[in-house]
């Protein structure tokens, strides 16, 4: 039978939950849950263009891909697709069906550069070349086993130092709003971004439905909020870092090591057995700090660029 793709509908439980599955299949390593695919959709900003797609077959949803605009890049026509097929269904021209579809989409909306990510194995890498896409940074999934790993002890904080959590803040987020901006913005990325807009901020990141507010830890200096580590969880046995950052003015002081390390010794309080991070492959510095916590590399994803036009 014929491959279909199209629109996924986030008010339909088929298609959000077969969604879910095809990600968690084709990629462990990060959370997704039908809450989180369904936010995702009826919360996008609409600069993003954002579309997600399902791939259909004997009505079995057997691929997906996200697809939109960078719209928070100071840099005009950057758009990203990432596509993935449940295993057991790939070479049957899903893939490419998708690719097609969601490079369509965004060049209808002014697109002009693709990114995307994929999984560093020769077929992935395969198809994105035989796509038009050609290799560019890569980033690495990294794995704790918080069951049964022993993480560093906790710290005290130093002296005019606190450790919150987010929760703390849940009545005015601003003050993590404008940390999450400082920080985001020196990630290393293709895409240069620019968070400016607080409301939009509010709906698609701090109203996450993987966001745990009690889990994210913040390291706050004089009031201010200098570090966290923004924790996510699936409401199973899963959790991940989002995010890890601090400030700029107050770097060089293991703030964000000290967030971290408290974060993930309440999730394990909490009942959370696996915890998963990314990181570029060329940030030393991170990755130094997970393996200190006794995280090791599963994965490699490698992004993939292409021009349009």
């Amino acid at each position: 039978m014929t491959v279909i793709v199209r629109a996924l509908r986030p008010d339909a439980a088929a298609d959000v939950e077969g969604f879910t599955h095809v990600r968690h299949l084709a990629l462990p390593y990060m959370l997704s849950t039908p809450a989180s695919v369904a936010h995702s959709v009826t919360h996008a900003h609409p600069d993003a263009h954002y579309l997600a797609l399902v791939a259909e077959r004997h009505g079995e949803v057997i691929g997906t891909a996200q697809a939109g605009l960078a719209h928070e890049s100071p840099e005009p026509g950057q758009g990203y697709v990432n596509v993935y097929v449940h295993p057991e269904h790939t070479r049957r021209g899903a893939g490419s069906l998708l690719v097609r579809t969601a490079e369509e989409h965004l060049a209808a909306y002014g697109a002009t550069r693709l990114h995307s990510w994929v999984l560093d194995a020769p077929g992935n890498r395969a198809f994105a070349e035989a796509h038009g896409y050609r290799a560019s940074r890569s980033a690495h999934f990294l794995r704790l086993d918080l069951a049964h790993g022993t993480l560093p002890p906790r710290q005290d904080p130093p002296p005019g130092v606190e450790l919150r959590t987010a929760a703390d803040y849940a009545s005015d987020p601003r003050p993590m709003f404008e940390l999450d901006a400082e920080t985001s913005s020196d990630e290393p990325s293709d895409i240069d971004v620019e968070f400016t807009d607080y409301e939009a901020w509010l709906t698609e990141t701090w109203r996450h439905p993987l966001l745990d507010l009690e889990l994210t830890s913040v390291a706050v200096v004089d009031g201010r909020p200098a570090a966290f580590s923004v924790a996510y969880t699936d409401g199973g046995s899963r959790y991940a870092t989002a995010m890890t950052g601090t400030a700029r003015a107050f770097r060089g002081r293991g703030l964000a090591k000290l967030a971290k390390n408290d974060s993930l010794h309440r999730a394990r309080a909490a009942g959370y057995t696996e915890a998963f991070t990314g990181n570029d492959a060329g940030n030393e510095p991170m990755l130094a700090i997970n393996k200190w916590f006794g995280y090791d590399i599963c994965a490699t994803e490698v992004r993939h660029v292409r021009e349009l036009g």
